[in-house]
């Protein structure tokens, strides 16, 4: 028997139970699934009977229509909060901080006197506090500790409901029966969530979730800064993070968009300008090119005016140097988002998270096999062999070489079909299919493919996320950081594989006329039916979608991130186009949390995790990938090169870059050009090894430079602001002063967190 809920609910949990009418009119299970209902049947009633016993309020509502649904709605009682707010460090308030809080740009245009069009006033402003981790025995110190009703923040009591449902067990411990994510992924239970704010009609008092969707969510707010305390006040630090991130990044985005139309507009000029694109529209019939492939025909050079001249808008001079800006660009985005990250930890309470204040897991808690005191802390905590992770981690790590083994062999098992199915079309003699024989093999190819990618991609996150548990990490932060990685890896190769094929593979290694390696392909010369207005707030929450976390949407970004980065010589207007992505992005991934994903569990987070570290990686491949880019597919060099050793000029460089087909190429001895540095007897010509020479050495010389300037503005931006510094000086000084008083904080044992909650971890049929 459920107690009644007293309190304001904290969370729903929701079954739903499939009914069939018999003959005789009377409702009844499905007899097919008769012995699975049954079995969870009982371990939602062991796992609810185990929440009472901890103390938890509940009350039950069930509608039945053509299925019957369950809600049971869960509430904390004070002394419930108290107890599991000291056990997970929840932080409460100490003193109102006064001093105003403004980003970057704000002070930069306030400073020169310049109208700020990206601000607006936000109603319910959340205000900042100095604050410290709860203690019962100094509840008097805290402010707002007369009130119990309003002390604990909505999103810290539904981080206290969710840490006991993660930990309570509904069975055997050893075969991992705990927490109400088993149920979920068991379907024992069809959804776990906490509210949404009710809306309110008085449009002087609007709800947090309005105020979100007033100024945030509208595709009217696209100009303004987003409302990050509010998002924070309502969704909590990690998810307040991601968008500041996004937000931070797309602004950054502008400086690199503006240069990169600059360069691709250097690139319009150089189309009527340059001299090698007039020798080759003004050649006519003077450059007859040799056959791609044994089974392809002669061409003109001049037939490929057009294409060549629409290359120059993105193969220039002007690229190398947006090639240096886009690194350089990166680096200091990077050091500047720390900084950034720093204040945003500082003003969130966030700063000293993962060192002190995160705690195990609860799925790790209830499976650990055995118990360690914490160095920092001197609380016994749950502990798991360190070699034993190890050896998993390093099981893992073969598992996902493997994984990326298969993707590069799937890319080309591709690219051999793109090749074969080519050479088959042009032996079948259908004028029709050969004049389109690279479209189809490149169409069916691309969507093989993208068949492969979204395959591979199902798998292997479900291997990832088994691997990650089986590894037994104990933090959240860590968990999360190990799942990232793996999957991270396997989607850079999977996304990445195809451009890079292209960019410094595809058609360069087909051989020369008279000794081709294989048969070429040839070449191109030219909501309705949801809940009615009565319906209650967790019926109402109940029909939107589960929120599933934020890896999706950091994939999407840092993924852009990638390609505006180690691919920015092949396209300068790739920052453009994700500036203007990102503006919409922003606002769609807005609406999605405020008004169709059901409200998520408020998690603390100090920065945005292992994606910094990945966006630095990225930075260190970009500029290599840049480097040889440019070097070895880009026309830069050669014409430095033609230029040096031709006064100055670009007269004749492109018959400087023909060779001429051997005298026994065809039996009519008729001589064709191909693009080549070689003789007629297709040996390489002396320019080809010296080429060779200066692009390697461009290489080095490129990415040491960069490298250096890179490190030199990491040396001169500090990670933390001293004005920061100073602030979590003065909050640690507060805070013992509040909590000294000859106070000596002996660490809480386990065995008494046991005995307390030895209602909840009695395991069942053990």
């Amino acid at each position: 028997m459920l107690i009644p809920h007293l309190g304001p609910t904290d969370f729903v949990l929701v079954w739903e139970e499939s009914l069939a009418v018999l003959k005789d009119g009377t409702l009844e299970k499905d007899k097919s699934s008769h012995a699975i209902q049954d079995s969870h049947r009982k371990w939602r009633e062991d796992f609810l009977s185990r929440l009472q016993a901890a103390g938890i309020d509940q009350e039950m509502v069930i509608l039945q229509a053509k299925k019957k649904i369950s809600y049971v709605l869960l509430s904390a009682p004070w002394s419930v909060l108290c107890y599991y707010a000291e056990e997970i460090s929840l932080r409460v308030p100490l003193q109102m901080v006064t001093t105003p809080n403004f980003n970057w740009s704000e002070r930069m245009l306030e400073k020169i006197k310049i109208l700020n069009l990206m601000s607006q006033d936000v109603p319910s402003m959340p205000p900042d506090y100095y604050t410290c981790q709860f203690r019962t025995n100094k509840l008097e110190r805290f402010l707002g500790s007369e009130n119990k009703e309003t002390f604990f923040k909505t999103t810290q009591r539904h981080q206290v409901l969710y840490e006991i449902l993660a930990r309570t067990p509904y069975g055997a411990l050893k075969r991992g029966e705990v927490g109400i994510e088993r149920l979920l992924s068991e379907n024992a239970f069809s959804a776990a969530y906490p509210l949404h704010e009710v809306s309110v009609v008085d449009s002087q008092s609007l709800s947090m979730r309005q105020i979100l969707h007033q100024y945030w969510a509208r595709w009217a707010s696209w100009k303004n800064y987003q409302p990050l305390d509010h998002i924070r006040e309502y969704y909590g630090e990690k998810i307040a993070l991601y968008f500041a991130w996004l937000g931070f990044y797309t602004g950054w985005l502008l400086p690199a968009a503006v240069v990169g139309t600059l360069v691709f507009l250097f690139g319009i000029w150089l189309m009527v300008t340059d001299v090698p694109a007039r020798e080759i529209c003004e050649s006519k019939d003077e450059f007859v090119m040799c056959p791609l492939c044994k089974i392809c025909s002669y061409w003109n050079l001049s037939s490929i005016c057009t294409t060549f001249k629409a290359g120059l808008l993105f193969d220039n001079g002007g690229t190398v140097f947006f090639s240096i800006f886009m690194a350089l660009w990166a680096v200091t985005f990077l050091e500047y988002w720390k900084r950034t990250s720093a204040v945003l930890a500082h003003r969130w309470d966030c700063s000293e998270f993962q060192e002190t204040e995160e705690r195990p897991r609860p799925e790790f808690t209830a499976t650990a096999p055995m118990t360690l005191r914490n160095p920092v802390t001197g609380a016994e905590e749950p502990y798991f062999p360190k070699r034993r992770r190890f050896n998993r981690t390093l099981t893992g790590g073969m598992v996902i070489i493997i994984m990326v083994s298969v993707v590069l062999m799937f890319v080309v098992a591709i690219i051999v079909y793109r090749v074969i199915l080519s050479i088959i079309i042009y032996k079948s003699h259908n004028a029709f299919l050969i004049f389109s024989a690279g479209r189809i093999a490149s169409l069916t190819g691309s969507v093989l493919n993208l068949l492969v990618i979204l395959m591979l991609s199902r798998v292997y996150i479900y291997l990832a996320q088994v691997l990650t548990r089986w590894e037994m990490h104990r933090t959240q932060t860590k968990y999360e950081d190990m799942f990232i990685l793996k999957v991270f890896i396997f989607q850079f190769v999977n996304f990445y594989s195809s451009p890079v094929y292209i960019s410094f593979f595809k058609g360069r290694f087909v051989g020369y006329p008279g000794n081709y390696y294989k048969d070429s392909q040839g070449y191109e010369k030219v909501k309705e039916g949801g809940p009615t207005q009565d319906a209650a707030p967790w019926e109402t929450d109940y029909e939107l979608l589960l929120c599933e976390g934020l890896f999706d949407e950091y994939l999407e970004m840092v993924l852009q991130f990638g390609f505006i980065t180690i691919f920015v010589a092949a396209c300068p207007l790739a920052p453009l186009f994700a500036l203007i992505n990102n503006w919409v992005e922003v606002r769609l991934d807005a609406q999605k949390f405020v008004c169709q994903y059901r409200r998520p569990v408020a998690e603390r987070a100090q920065d945005i995790g292992i994606w910094l570290d990945i966006l630095q990686v990225i930075t260190y491949v970009a500029v290599i990938s840049n480097a040889f880019l440019i070097a070895f597919t880009s026309d830069f060099l050669p014409r430095l090169y033609y230029r040096h050793n031709n006064d100055g000029n670009l007269q004749g460089y492109v018959n400087f870059t023909l060779g001429t087909s051997p005298s026994n190429f065809n039996a009519n001895n008729t001589q064709c050009r191909y693009r080549g540095y070689r003789d007629r007897n297709g040996h390489f010509r002396p320019e080809y090894f010296h080429l060779l020479a200066c692009r390697l050495a461009f290489v080095i010389i490129f990415e040491h430079v960069v490298f250096f300037i890179g490190r030199l503005i990491d040396f001169m931006v500090p990670d933390i602001p001293e004005d920061v510094e100073i602030k979590i000086k003065r909050e640690h000084y507060m805070a013992k002063e509040a909590l000294a008083e000859n106070e000596v904080r002996t660490p809480v044992p386990l065995s008494r967190y046991l005995s307390v909650n030895r209602s909840i971890n009695q395991p069942i049929n053990q």
